[in-house]
């Protein structure tokens, strides 16, 4: 596959489109968590359950995923539970710890709302050559890692506003 010729684009221009889409995502999730009947964190959460796959996800672990305290999480992990959505299972390595696993019929509601949106994704990836791709899933990855260390900024009290 080759790819398109794109216009020219600065660093400003890309942020702006990614301050777009960010902002668009932020709505959708409020509309799907609403949807759901749950908030964007116990959906963000969920989210990190599902995307485990076949590797259920300890209560810390989703924590850190999450960038939420333990204590948070069984918050949320409790909610989930209430609507259905997740299950606590014993860790078969170490009866202390917990592992968390989705519903697989609540799962299945949750990828039927997704699943429009990433096959929309899908044709967009499509576009691009697989070099292409890379790079974008490079600049995900460390924005990523970006954000979170930014985020801890803010919580350490390093970045305030003024």
């Amino acid at each position: 596959m080759q790819g398109k010729t794109r216009p020219p684009a600065t660093a400003a221009e890309a942020i702006q489109g990614m301050d777009a889409y960010m902002a668009l995502g932020v709505v959708g999730q409020q509309e799907v968590a609403q949807l759901l009947g749950l908030n964007v964190t116990d959906l963000t959460c969920l989210g990190y359950i599902l995307g485990a796959g076949d590797t259920p996800l300890g209560a810390g672990d989703l924590a850190q995923r999450a960038n939420l305290t333990t204590g948070a999480v069984t918050g949320v992990l409790n909610r989930l539970e209430r609507a259905g959505y997740a299950h606590r299972r014993p860790d078969p390595a170490d009866r202390r710890r917990v592992r968390v696993v989705p519903d697989p019929t609540a799962a299945a509601r949750v990828v039927a709302v997704y699943e429009p949106m990433y096959a929309r994704l899908a044709a967009v990836f499509a576009e691009y050559t697989p070099d292409e791709v890379a790079v974008i899933a490079d600049w995900f990855r460390r924005a990523a890692e970006e954000a979170r260390a930014h985020l801890d900024d803010i919580r350490s009290g390093r970045l305030s506003p003024g």
